[in-house]
């Protein structure tokens, strides 16, 4: 779908944004009990440090608005509706998960919010393959991360 140069940079900014708020609520979120509860945890040995977890999340944000970002600015509307509308819900499940986690400190129930937004990840992937693969490279990365972080929630989960 043609559209001008500044509609697609407006759009990318706004995507861009959207993508950071999630990210800087989740990180609200996990600042009230991240030098508390979260730091009196058991943790495996394969925990990174604290100060990690900050640039990957705006890296991988920044990653998943620019896939989202190409979605849309090539598929028409009825196209993109689908493949968009999962990337609202992993969005959605991926400030979820921070909301269960480190929020309402429930580490099974965020067993289970992390592995249903690892499969919304993977359906968004997969959804906007057909539209550009390249978005869909661009989310490799987050499955990967996501994957990574779900066995990271089981191993505190198990340990504690």
């Amino acid at each position: 779908m043609k559209r001008s140069l500044l509609v697609e940079i407006v759009a990318l900014v706004l995507i861009v944004g959207l993508c950071l708020g999630i990210g800087a609520l989740g990180a609200a979120v996990t600042a009230t009990s991240v030098k508390t509860w979260y730091a009196a945890l058991n943790k495996p040995s394969f925990n990174p440090p604290n100060t990690v977890f900050g640039p990957v999340w705006t890296m991988l944000y920044i990653l998943m608005a620019i896939a989202a970002w190409r979605v849309w600015r090539v598929a028409d509307r009825e196209t993109a509706r689908r493949p968009l509308t999962l990337f609202a819900l992993q969005l959605a499940l991926n400030l979820g998960w921070s909301v269960t986690f480190f929020g309402l400190e429930r580490l099974g129930p965020s067993v289970a919010v992390i592995l249903v937004l690892e499969l919304a990840v993977v359906a968004t992937a997969l959804a906007f393959r057909p539209i550009d693969r390249i978005a869909a490279w661009l989310l490799v990365p987050y499955v990967a991360w996501v994957g990574f972080a779900a066995i990271l929630n089981i191993a505190i989960w198990r340990l504690n």
